[in-house]
């Protein structure tokens, strides 16, 4: 069994928001299993976390490029949110998105591929990090694309075209694009930026977080005191519940509160076939420095 250390306590703590000693009991219920921990917690209403992501503290920028029946997503990180306010980090960014749209989302290819500079993307990196003075990196790329139709893209809260802190991607695919089909795609990236799907359909959804959700509620439900039978029926119910909130298609459209996604896409004439969402730092740790603190160690304070 894990040592159940203070860290330990205080990471779960942070995680679930339930008490000090709830989360060293549930750690040692669970063996110093941090992910049993939550659901222990989950089972006695300690804790709400059905949806966790690591803290997302990392800098950068999300960079969006699109083209015929094709469009790109990249993630590039720096130490600090200055950077991204940077002109030629943003233009890096772009420039990066456009690689990838053409040589695809590898990211040993994509770095080796060729820049209008004449750099690589790695020596264009190098030479940016050079000027600027601080680390970069390009953690990750996603292409998708349809044979017809169109692949959408959606930033939110873009500081320029196609360029911002959440970005998405949505594949469509129809007899053709045309306007409709672009707005509809547009309208699914802002759902899929709000919502936070984590799979397309049911039958893609993770069976180990599926079975985990389950046992989760078998507890919930056993503890109400029900019968067997009841129970099948309420976990049956919740099982539901559950899919309407993880997968994109069975989710309720946020633009009118009613109707779910699979229908509005399919009174389009479409196929929603693929979908990627990339936020900023998502499940990066960072240190918390105290900037403040920083400073005045420099000035010799």
């Amino acid at each position: 069994m894990a040592e159940i250390t203070a860290a330990l306590v205080r990471d779960l703590r942070e995680k679930t928001g339930a008490g000090m000693m709830d989360c060293k009991k549930a750690l040692t219920e669970a063996g110093g299993d941090i992910d049993a921990a939550i659901d222990w917690l989950r089972t006695k209403g300690l804790a709400q976390a059905a949806k966790k992501s690591g803290r997302v503290t990392a800098e950068g920028l999300v960079g969006v490029v699109s083209g015929p029946c094709k469009a790109a997503m990249v993630e590039v990180n720096a130490e600090t949110d200055f950077v991204a306010r940077n002109e030629a980090f943003q233009a890096f960014v772009e420039a990066v998105a456009h690689a990838a749209l053409e040589v695809g989302e590898d990211l040993d290819t994509l770095k080796a591929a060729k820049l209008p500079s004449g750099r690589t993307v790695s020596e264009e990196l190098t030479h940016l990090i050079a000027t600027i003075g601080e680390n970069m990196s390009i953690r990750r790329a996603r292409v998708l694309s349809v044979p017809s139709g169109t692949v959408a893209s959606y930033v939110h809260s873009a500081l320029r075209p196609g360029i911002g802190k959440i970005g998405v991607l949505i594949a469509l695919e129809a007899p053709s694009e045309n306007d409709a089909l672009v707005t509809l795609g547009r309208q699914a990236g802002m759902h899929v930026a709000a919502t936070r799907p984590s799979a397309l359909d049911v039958a893609s959804v993770d069976p180990e977080a599926l079975e985990r959700e389950r046992a989760v509620l078998i507890e919930q439900a056993r503890e109400s005191g029900k019968p067997e039978n009841i129970i099948e029926k309420m976990i049956e119910g919740r099982i539901r519940k559950y899919y309407e909130e993880v997968v994109l298609l069975e989710q309720v459209w946020v633009h009118d509160g009613e109707s779910r996604v699979a229908k509005i896409v399919e009174k389009a004439g479409a196929k929603l076939v693929a979908f990627e969402r990339f936020h900023l730092g998502e499940g990066i740790e960072k240190e918390d420095n105290d900037f403040a603190a920083e400073v005045a160690k420099a000035a010799g304070a």
